[in-house]
């Protein structure tokens, strides 16, 4: 009977891990916060021990306070139509500064007239407000506090903005949770840069934390993406990592000599699933199989990405509109360099292609990587012009046979 009830605990548990990596913003309204606030203490002890994360759990929501993981390692906030644009993070910005301040109830007018004002304040120079893009960004800024709950729409509703600078709505303000909604305080960076690397700062948990941050929140890890310490404490401690993130977020493991891959068999734990379905996702599939055939390096020392030559590239895309053209989007098939630039984007994202530059691994001296007995991971993307396609160690495990039926 013990036996069952340890499991059922550490099935809830596992379950609330999940959520709250998924939604770092879990509300009332959904389906695993009964569980979050039930194992409240235990989970704002393993998400402090495990990866220095701090978690709030009050009774309309619970936040899991996620630094950021360095320059370039952002993801953005997703919209139905795409991603975030940076006019529509700064408006995001702006209405959270000045929600802080305003009363419970505000009309759509008067708060867009505080944002701007606010913007004036700050230095932020903003378009006009009657042009429709602007409209357009600031209401996409509104509509996703909404979804937040940080706004609620009493009368009328934020997304009519977009179209009419007219439109008019209450909204009610939620104080506690625009209050938790910023993960790193501002103030005391004077730089974007600045800002950046304060945010990615692992704080007294160095580099057990630094290491499994990546691993939970990257698709795939390389060696000389890490520093010496980070790489001989990977090496030294994979196989009860490898345990713990199983056990804890039921999280798989593919360790190899070139990195560390956390696989979600449930792919719940994924804002982009690969492989996927539709154009993009198939072309993506079939090319990473054709540059591995094409690329693969010869056995001997480590060797995490091959230099992807430009026409060998152009040359698998037109292959492959040529064999599925009927099966493919229309507008993808008639520009080529449309659907390069969508598979690439894609491949990057997933960790299986990167743009040539100096890694990490690549600034350290002999005499680093001897002091922390690390593997040396120098030079091991090749030699390739810097911003040149590099067919990263992963791609390998996609590789799959194509067959097409008449």
């Amino acid at each position: 009977m013990a036996d069952e009830h340890d499991i059922a605990l550490a099935v809830e548990r596992r379950r609330a891990v999940r959520a709250l990596l998924s939604a770092p913003l879990l509300l009332a309204t959904d389906d695993d916060f009964p569980l979050v606030r039930r194992h409240a203490e235990w989970l704002k002890s393993w998400f402090g021990n495990f990866l220095g994360y701090r978690l709030v759990v009050e009774a309309g929501f619970a936040r899991l306070f996620k630094p950021g993981l360095g320059p370039g390692r952002g993801r953005p906030l997703l919209r139905a139509s795409g991603p975030f644009t940076p006019r529509m993070y700064t408006y995001l910005t702006l209405g959270v500064a000045v929600l802080l301040t305003c009363p419970e109830q505000v009309l759509l007018s008067q708060l867009i007239a505080d944002v701007r004002a606010a913007a004036v304040e700050a230095g932020i120079a903003l378009g006009d407000a009657q042009r429709p893009t602007e409209r357009r960004a600031l209401s996409a800024a509104l509509r996703q506090l909404v979804s937040w709950q940080a706004l609620r729409e009493e009368q009328g509703t934020v997304a009519g903005y977009a179209d009419d600078d007219r439109a008019e709505a209450l909204l009610t303000v939620n104080r506690d949770i625009v209050a938790h909604l910023v993960a790193t305080p501002p103030g005391r960076s004077g730089t974007a840069a600045e800002f950046v690397g304060a945010a990615a700062e692992p704080g007294p948990g160095g580099t057990r934390h630094a290491v499994r941050r990546r691993l939970i929140e990257q698709p795939v890890v390389y060696l000389d993406e890490l520093t010496a310490a980070q790489r001989a404490w990977l090496r030294r401690e994979q196989r009860r990592e490898e345990r713990s993130f199983l056990e804890y977020a039921g999280l798989q493991a593919e360790l190899r000599a070139e990195g560390v891959a956390l696989l979600d068999p449930d792919d719940g734990l994924t804002d982009v699933l690969f492989p996927g379905v539709g154009t993009v996702a198939q072309a993506a599939l079939l090319t990473i199989s054709a540059l591995v055939e094409q690329l693969r390096p010869a056995p001997g020392r480590l060797v995490i990405g091959v230099p992807v030559p430009e026409h060998v590239l152009d040359g698998i895309l037109a292959d492959l509109v040529d064999r599925h053209a009927r099966r493919w989007a229309g507008r993808y098939v008639e520009d080529l360099l449309l659907l390069r630039e969508a598979v690439v984007a894609l491949l990057i994202t997933m960790g299986l292609l990167a743009r040539s530059a100096p890694t990490v691994a690549d600034a350290e001296s002999t005499e680093t990587i001897a002091a922390e007995r690390a593997v040396d991971a120098r030079a091991a993307r090749g030699d390739s012009p810097e911003g040149g396609l590099v067919l990263l160690a992963a791609a390998a495990r996609y590789a799959a046979s194509e067959a097409v039926r008449s």
